[in-house]
């Protein structure tokens, strides 16, 4: 029984410790995601997609480094795409900067507790 507290204790830890580090973090992970959108539109226009298909390169793009089902074909859009990859890859890091973070807390509490 106690084993299933402590359990169900450091998940609550963690989820607040990741909830309170995204909060820190939100404008500058909104400002990244809302320059992967408009990167990736301005490679739709360029490409000729539809806003949808833009915006699902930008994402595909920018969190897998990969093309997927949409690969760019002229010179602005192989660009823009590096560009989305590398603004992708600093999103993911600090997500999971935090989420380390946030594990590390619950160690630390462990420790001490």
């Amino acid at each position: 029984m106690k084993d299933t507290r402590t359990r169900r204790s450091m998940r609550r830890q963690f989820v607040v410790g990741l909830i309170f580090g995204l909060r820190v973090v939100w404008p500058i992970l909104s400002a990244l995601m809302i320059l992967i959108v408009a990167l990736g539109l301005v490679a739709g226009i360029s490409e000729g997609w539809s806003v949808a298909d833009s915006v699902y390169f930008a994402f595909i793009s920018g969190l897998t480094i990969g093309y997927g089902d949409l690969a760019p074909k002229t010179l602005v859009a192989r660009s823009l795409a590096i560009v989305i990859g590398i603004c992708g890859i600093v999103l993911t890091g600090m997500v999971a900067a935090i989420a380390v973070e946030a594990l590390s807390s619950v160690r630390d509490g462990l420790r001490r507790g």
